[in-house]
């Protein structure tokens, strides 16, 4: 494994163990040139797969992006970093188990949509937002709409509901 601070190609294994979900291996590195310290990860890759986008262009499968577009979705939200993890591994295992060696990109948006209407509603409208390609307010009040008949968002409480602040002498 090559060092990312130094590029030696003669990097140490100092500890193996495995992830939280138990599907990878975490190692830590260190470089004996430079005495970096990094982390990888091994995981089982059942099958090479590739992307068919919009523009019919073919690419590999990226994990690593996959994480990043959840991530940004996620950006600022209260949600436990082992559930993002569950996600990704389990929109990655459905993919390579699928029996398909090329999925399109619109299946992969799907199922992390899926993912994340169950995981957070603000990501799940972030990433809808960018995925379904929203261009005015009509959109997010329609995927909104949807949300909350399919109880996914609790219904705004009327101000007559609440209490209200009593004003001090």
């Amino acid at each position: 494994m090559r060092c990312p601070y130094c590029g030696g190609s003669d990097t140490q294994v100092k500890d193996s163990r495995p992830s939280e979900d138990g599907a990878a291996i975490r190692r830590r590195r260190v470089c004996p040139d430079c005495a970096g310290r990094f982390t990888t990860f091994e995981r089982v890759q059942l099958r090479e797969l590739s992307v068919l986008k919009r523009s019919g262009k073919r690419v590999p499968f990226d994990r690593d992006k996959l994480q990043r577009s959840i991530d940004v979705a996620l950006r600022k939200r209260p949600v436990d970093p082992e559930r993002i993890e569950r996600l990704v591994s389990g929109i990655t295992r459905q993919l390579e188990s699928g029996g398909e060696a090329e999925v399109t990109s619109e299946a992969i948006g799907e199922l992390v949509m899926e993912g994340l209407k169950g995981l957070d509603d603000v990501a799940y409208v972030r990433f809808a937002s960018v995925y379904k390609n929203f261009r005015e307010a009509k959109d997010f009040e329609d995927l909104l709409g949807t949300l909350a008949e399919t109880g996914g968002l609790p219904e705004p409480e009327s101000t007559t509901g609440r209490r209200r602040a009593r004003a001090r002498p």
